[in-house]
């Protein structure tokens, strides 16, 4: 959410940032908040000068009554009684209007970095840089569901039986490696500083809404029925909920956490070839960062949490590339994005294993995440940053370390969380 002051004094800059992200649906928002906005302070101006004049009459009847003329007082009283009841239907209009926009301003989207490029969709996003030699070797490599099955690791049918499409049994050392991979990325994290955290798994309406915009709110969360919780479709959520509304010491700044959590999705939308198996999934885990920070230093932060995990998988030798999100892909609260992606040479193209935004005071402002200053308070800079989600990251290591007999090579970085283990082999029974 942006400032309404910014929006008040920049009405054209609102506008033109709403038509780049094609939006223009929401162009009269902007005017109807100028609108609501103006009634609003009116309504504050004469709820002051209403409690003013009470004030005033207040101490005339203190002034009448010390001398002894109570009819007049009890005429002023009368008059007292009147301005009562206006401003009990003033404050009532105050919180009408300051409703009906702040419903307005949770829709219209946060001013995107000029850097960002302006295109309709994730078609137009925009390569910035790859890491790593892509190869696609002389010799065929199954889907990816059928390589882990071979291996005895995965079980899609007995998933479709129990919970239906979009989950799935890990087995065996496939299951194990898909831990080794999460704790793995704990302890690299770590090493980068940050501060381990498991979270809720499940947060109140109030964070929902404080973190993400209705739209992707419906495309993804799942409600607990009869509560008033969701389950998370990432740990940024609850990880950004912990600062909700509090105050922060601005010597403490920054905020910098990693943590580990299961994430439920509705995954709305078309399920195509290449998203059977465990690519697009309900119900998956995840090690995410977040980072809550000084407005200044919010984009050396961006930079730095992107390049970790470029760094993560190449230190598993998996060839990766950034890609610039243009104005189109962005979600509403995000001021730039990059997605991580990475190479599969069956398909011989890049598909995302993570992504990294900065949101700057959108979310700060939704959630009411400040820090103290010398001279008052102001909201800080939230960012998030997915480490690594395993089952992608499975497929990248499947795909990138097959081999023609079937079996496949575990990166040297995984094998001391896998007992030693170098390889994986087509198991007996598939």
């Amino acid at each position: 959410m942006i400032d309404i002051k910014y929006l008040r004094e920049n009405p054209d800059i609102v506008k033109d940032n709403i038509k780049k992200k094609f939006q223009d649906h929401k162009l009269v928002l902007v005017d109807e908040v100028i609108e609501l906005d103006s009634k609003n302070r009116k309504a504050k101006l004469d709820g002051d000068n209403l409690r003013a004049e009470r004030n005033s009459l207040s101490n005339r009847i203190g002034q009448l009554m010390r001398n002894g003329k109570k009819d007049e007082a009890e005429t002023i009283k009368v008059q007292v009684q009147d301005i009562n009841k206006k401003l009990e239907e003033n404050e009532a209009l105050e919180d009408k209007y300051s409703q009906e926009i702040q419903t307005r301003m949770m829709k219209i989207p946060n001013i995107i970095h000029s850097s960002v490029p302006i295109g309709k969709d994730d078609s137009e996003n925009v390569e910035i840089e790859k890491f790593g030699e892509p190869i696609v070797p002389d010799y065929d490599i199954p889907f990816h569901a059928d390589i882990l099955e071979n291996l005895g690791g995965l079980d899609l049918d007995s998933a479709r039986r129990v919970a239906g499409q979009g989950f799935y049994y890990l087995l065996g050392d496939v299951a194990r490696l898909h831990s080794a991979v999460l704790t793995y990325a704990r302890d690299f994290m770590i090493n980068k500083g940050f501060t381990y955290c498991i979270p809720p798994y499940m947060i109140r309406s109030d964070v929902v809404t404080g973190v993400m915009s209705f739209e992707e709110m419906d495309a993804m969360m799942y409600k607990i029925e009869g509560e008033d919780l969701y389950l998370i479709g990432t740990s940024e959520h609850s990880m950004i909920g912990k600062f909700k509304d509090q105050i922060l010491k601005k010597e403490s700044m920054p905020y910098t956490m990693t943590s580990y959590s299961p994430c439920f999705r509705k995954e709305k939308g078309a399920h195509g070839l290449e998203e059977r198996g465990i690519y697009r999934i309900h119900q998956f885990e995840k090690q995410e960062m977040i980072v809550v920070c000084e407005p200044e230093d919010s984009w050396d932060w961006y930079d730095k949490m992107w390049s970790y995990t470029v760094e993560f998988f190449r230190s598993m030798n998996i060839p990766v590339r950034t890609l610039e999100c243009c104005s189109g892909d962005l979600a509403d609260l995000k001021a730039k994005s990059c997605d991580i992606e990475a190479w599969s040479p069956r398909q011989k193209i890049y598909f995302e294993v993570g992504s990294c935004s900065n949101l700057t005071d959108a979310q700060a402002r939704r959630l009411g995440i400040r820090i103290k200053g010398e001279n008052g308070n102001y909201f800080a800079h939230t960012l998030n940053n997915t480490v690594v989600a395993p089952p992608r990251m499975l497929i990248s290591i499947m795909e990138n370390n097959y081999q023609p007999d079937g079996s496949v090579i575990i990166p040297e970085a995984l094998r001391p969380y896998m007992g030693g283990l170098e390889r994986l082999n087509v198991s007996k029974k598939s």
